[in-house]
């Protein structure tokens, strides 16, 4: 019996917009891979999907990263939304359409729902104090600006939170401020911005939030987040600053999560537009229509206060729901670059198969907000043991008897019409299982159910019944139920493993796309030659991708602009590990310091004349915190000298000093007896 839904739902769902920084890594295919997977079950159960994404686009690292690459943004983002859609579709995930924020369409809706929230007055203006670069003339995001921890005294800190000790703290209490961007001490200035009245959105929030639209674990959070009291929210930022402007204003721009949630209406606006189709009933409230977000858990504020309270201002449709997930990690820990499994997508695809990685993330997957962790021998083994050795097994053992014996034939009977049915009965329950989002219940009982097929093969033995002339029909009939559970088992595998689904359904000569196809059986029906459709993973592959993603991802000379999720910071790279011979370029003096001077304008800095035996060498050495310049004439410390002089807006600086301690007053170098002669080398 055909148990397709009478009518079909229309439903929108998106995953979290990748910002337009650099390249996806395995990490963003967790959650691509997990809404498209749901995507993918839905339109085979009949529904009308429009399954969308776009890139992040807009922002300060973003213009930043432009003018270093010397182009503009809009290059830059073309450039990196078109390998972000490459590397997409090479892993098989089936949006309808990618876009990008910085559109017409998008500009045009975040204008509207602005203008709507200004008139029904949930907009207010505020002057904030905010750090200025007086070289670039720019308002600087926290960021933009490093300095001292003034809980711990380390260095090099951001100006709203500290690495070190965990601390968090207003911008304007770090110490020694510099900006990321020039290298000069900005200045506090005041600048109006505007602000999005969250209060006014309190009680219609909690009532969304009851309504069920979000797990259990995300609803808890946001109880205290409601304890401690709603804050308004800072949608404006001073220009220079890639974006668009906002009505009505001068000077003044969307900050990029203003815009950003927008991007996901812009996308369907354009899609809607190109098929003639009506975009005003997916925004309606009253509508219908469903729209889902699929995103990381670092990102949940903006997208359970901000967005909803957005959309609610401008009378527009609200979320069904908000799914979240945890993170990724890789041999239970944090991807690191330096171990090399800070994998890129494009590193992957060069020797996987994506369907493996599709695969093993949906037998991790559930409804929770779990961090889930890539363990490559477990990955390795699973793949191999479910894909390679249960499923595609199956269908490898019998083909071959069909295409030989019985003219590529499936025959008129099953032989076994129980065990089919069987298989079918668990049809709604799995189905059930992945619109639930509890992947791993839906693996592990597709699984099950592939033992129970390869049982039924073993203990029917074709191989030696096809020896006994008299028992030709029973062979033909056990091989056609093979074939016929292997398309059970492909059919709810075929969102997750699309293209080995593919290569079965050019196999069994049918569909696989269709969930309610497999209620009949597949009789007297004509197959086409089996093709290997799968291979294990060798050890030496995944060896390969670690390797690969070392060389990927050697430091560069600047900071680098990352995204977690959709939330943007500017990091420094962290360096690869370097082998022995490289360590011993390093050419470490013993030095004495002959002189010692404040450097005018600069906080952490002072300039220092060091006498390395043969010569003196000027550097400029961030340990003004723990010294005063004359207590530092006549000691000695520890210098890179074979550095390459770097010229900063000080003068050029010819080395590096070494000093130790955990920062601010604690840094400590060598008194005159504790050293060597200068010039010595240290080994």
């Amino acid at each position: 019996m055909d148990k397709r839904q009478t009518s079909a739902r229309k439903i929108m769902i998106t995953s979290a917009l990748p910002y337009a920084s650099g390249s996806l890594h395995l990490g963003h295919f967790v959650e691509h891979s997990q809404s498209d997977i749901w995507a993918r079950l839905l339109r085979a159960r009949g529904h009308e999907v429009k399954f969308l994404c776009a890139d992040d686009a807009h922002g300060t690292p973003i213009m930043l990263n432009a003018e270093k690459q010397g182009m503009t943004p809009e290059q830059l983002v073309d450039g990196i939304r078109e390998e972000h859609w490459r590397d997409l579709q090479a892993f098989g995930v089936s949006y309808d359409h990618y876009h990008s924020t910085h559109t017409p369409e998008n500009q045009q809706l975040v204008s509207e729902i602005y203008l709507k929230l200004k008139k029904a007055g949930h907009i207010e203006s505020k002057i904030v104090e905010q750090y200025f670069d007086p070289e670039r003339e720019m308002f600087l995001p926290d960021r933009f600006v490093k300095g001292t921890c003034p809980k711990c005294g380390t260095e090099d800190q951001y100006s709203d939170g500290c690495e070190a000790c965990g601390s968090t703290y207003d911008s304007t209490e770090i110490k020694n401020p510099v900006s990321v961007v020039s290298g000069a001490t900005p200045v506090m200035k005041e600048s109006k911005h505007l602000f999005v009245n969250l209060k006014n959105f309190e009680s219609m929030l909690k009532d969304w939030v009851a309504s069920g639209s979000l797990q259990e674990e995300v609803t808890n959070k946001l109880a205290e987040w409601f304890e401690a009291g709603l804050q308004s929210w800072d949608i404006s930022r001073d220009a220079p600053y890639f974006g668009f402007q906002i009505p009505e204003e001068d000077n003044k721009y969307f900050y990029v999560w203003m815009d950003a949630p927008v991007g996901y209406l812009a996308c369907l606006k354009h899609v809607c537009d190109n098929n003639g189709e009506d975009f005003a009933p997916w925004i309606d409230p009253k509508t219908e229509h469903e729209m889902y977000h699929f995103i990381g858990k670092d990102i949940l504020y903006f997208h359970s206060l901000f967005w909803p309270a957005m959309l609610h201002g401008a009378n527009m449709k609200l979320p069904n729901a908000v799914y979240v997930h945890g993170f990724l990690t890789v041999n239970g820990t944090k991807m690191s670059k330096s171990r090399g499994t800070f994998i890129k997508a494009s590193t992957y695809l060069e020797h996987l198969n994506p369907d493996y990685l599709r695969y093993y993330f949906a037998a991790k997957l559930s409804d929770g907000l779990v961090d889930i962790d890539l363990n490559m021998d477990d990955f390795r083994q699973r793949v191999n043991s479910d894909l390679v050795g249960k499923v595609v097994n199956i269908a490898s053992r019998c083909a071959g008897f069909i295409k030989k014996k019985f003219n590529s034939t499936l025959s008129a009977q099953l032989h076994n019409q129980a065990l089919y049915d069987e298989f079918i009965s668990h049809s709604e329950e799995i189905a059930e299982l992945f619109e639930n989002r509890k992947y791993n219940a839906a693996v592990r009982q597709i699984m099950a159910l592939a033992d129970k097929a390869n049982q039924y093969i073993a203990d029917m033995a074709p191989w030696v019944a096809i020896k006994d002339e008299d028992k030709q029909l029973e062979v033909h009939q056990v091989c056609s139920t093979g074939i016929n559970l292997f398309r059970v088992l492909m059919t709810w595998l075929a969102p997750v493993i699309p293209f080995t689904a593919s290569k079965s359904a050019e196999f069994l000569n049918t569909d696989l796309n269709d969930w309610f196809a497999i209620n009949d059986p597949l009789l007297n029906h004509g197959i086409n030659k089996f093709k290997p459709l799968i291979s294990r993973i060798e050890p030496e592959t995944l060896d390969a991708i670690i390797e690969q993603s070392k060389q990927d991802l050697e430091a560069t000379q600047a900071a680098q602009t990352v995204k977690t999720g959709n939330g943007q910071l500017i990091a420094d790279p962290i360096s690869p590990e370097i082998n022995f011979d490289a360590f011993a370029q390093v050419d470490l003096r013993i030095a004495r310091i002959v002189d010692a001077q404040h450097v005018e304008k600069a906080d952490k800095l002072l300039q220092l004349t060091l006498d390395i035996g043969d010569e003196t060498r000027n550097v400029f050495a961030g340990i003004k915190s723990a010294y005063q310049p004359e207590d530092l004439i006549g000691k000695h410390t520890v210098m890179v000298a074979n550095l390459a002089p770097r010229k900063m807006r000080f003068g050029m600086s010819e080395g590096m000093v070494l000093a130790a301690g955990p920062g601010g007053k604690d840094l400590f170098i060598l008194e005159p007896h504790e050293g060597a002669q200068p010039g010595m080398r240290v080994k």
